[in-house]
């Protein structure tokens, strides 16, 4: 006969590990989604908390603000989209977008428009001028969709980082739905990419598996630079965190 045992009580510790941060244009604020479920703003002249949502008992991989509507918008690996009113904390809108975890949100900068990049190998585009309506999937990675970002000089165009080992800049014209062009020459799987602001080179920067990032013209699809020092690999290296919330005088416990 089976023992049968009663459980009187569970414990469970919960990780405060940093996903991503994002910094407010006007406030002096940074966002931080954890892995524990909850989103937080952080006031960098206060070095305090002053906003706190518990979004989910699942990790938040990806959170930013929206300005412009005074939004914060989460993905999560519950599959879930939330969007919070960041001065009443009241829910917006919560919709199921993917069916796996959901890597990565982007903001256009300008239009009502959304992108969110999951571990279902898809991106997707969501209107919120449409009531959310999903207006565009983006397939042809094969592995997880690490991160999206859409670019600044350009913002009817977007990258995207795969652990497939490529990056893809696509159009988010809804004509154009093939990639406008692929960089496969990555050795390992890519786990973030964002455009270069700093100047009019037409730059990428890619972070790999193999503890490198790589520095891309994306004009003549040639890596320019391999920069090497990290001893893990960039998406999980907890010194560049460390660094990027040291200039704002927080400290976070991010182990």
């Amino acid at each position: 006969m089976p023992l049968r045992l009663e459980i009187k009580r569970k414990l469970a510790q919960r990780s405060e590990r940093v996903k991503s941060v994002d910094l407010h244009p006007n406030e002096p604020w940074i966002l931080t989604s954890l892995y524990s479920g909850t989103v937080c703003i952080w006031d960098y002249q206060s070095q305090a908390i002053t906003k706190s949502f518990e979004v989910t008992e699942l990790p938040v991989r990806s959170a930013k603000f929206v300005a412009r509507k005074q939004w914060v918008v989460a993905g999560a690996d519950d599959m879930y989209i939330r969007v919070y009113n960041y001065n009443t904390m009241d829910k917006v809108k919560v919709f199921e977008a993917h069916t796996d975890y959901i890597r990565c949100v982007a903001v256009h900068p300008t239009l009502p428009y959304i992108l969110s990049s999951c571990d279902d190998m898809l991106i997707k585009l969501w209107d919120w001028e449409k009531s959310w309506y999903c207006t565009q999937i983006f397939e042809g990675h094969s592995h997880y969709v690490m991160q999206v970002t859409i670019n600044p000089k350009d913002t009817n165009t977007f990258a995207s980082a795969s652990l497939d080992r490529t990056i893809k800049n696509e159009y988010l014209d809804l004509g154009s739905p093939d990639p406008n062009f692929t960089l496969d020459a990555h050795l390992k799987g890519v786990n973030c990419v964002d455009y270069f602001t700093g100047g009019d080179k037409p730059y990428l920067i890619t972070g790999l598996d193999d503890h490198t990032a790589k520095v891309w013209d994306y004009q003549t699809k040639t890596c320019v630079q391999t920069l090497e020092g990290h001893t893990s690999s960039p998406e999980s290296d907890k010194h560049v965190l460390k660094m990027v919330l040291y200039v704002y005088g927080i400290q976070l416990l991010i182990d």
